[in-house]
């Protein structure tokens, strides 16, 4: 993993948008995503330092990617959860999902039904609802 990548993985892991870790950095979100890109510019050390205090990661990890992450008490994340996190790129999707993932499965269902219906306004077409112990490429039940 680049330094880029670890930088945007300690901002998601943190829960931040590129314009809060800015504004606790110091710097405007231009120089976020610039650190962020894959051909981006690096980030002085002073701002790797306050960069690793923000997000609560290593500054070893952040800086070389040897160590561990050490990810905050509040964010536990696998192997699997991080390479997630990875995938999503719209903060508001991070979002929800961060949401999601924190409520009970009861309440999991209901805020999967609403957006399902919500979704289904805004488009037109309908969606199926999915029964509790079912999964993505299962039949939808009706």
């Amino acid at each position: 993993m680049i330094q880029q990548e670890r930088i945007r993985l300690a901002r998601r892991a943190a829960g931040m948008s590129q314009k809060q870790l800015a504004e606790a950095v110091g710097v405007q979100r231009s120089a976020v995503s610039h650190w962020e890109a894959p051909l981006g510019k690096n980030p002085s050390v002073s701002h790797l330092r306050k960069l690793a205090q923000v997000t609560e990661v290593q500054f070893e990890w952040l800086v070389t990617g040897r160590g561990e992450m050490s990810l905050s008490r509040e964010v536990q994340l696998d192997s699997i959860a991080t390479a997630e996190a990875l995938l999503i790129e719209d903060p508001l999707e991070f979002r929800l999902v961060h949401a999601f993932r924190e409520v009970p499965l009861r309440a999991r269902i209901s805020l999967l039904e609403v957006m399902e219906e919500l979704a289904a306004q805004r488009t037109g077409r309908a969606i199926g609802r999915r029964g509790p112990g079912s999964r993505p490429g299962l039949p939808l039940t009706g």
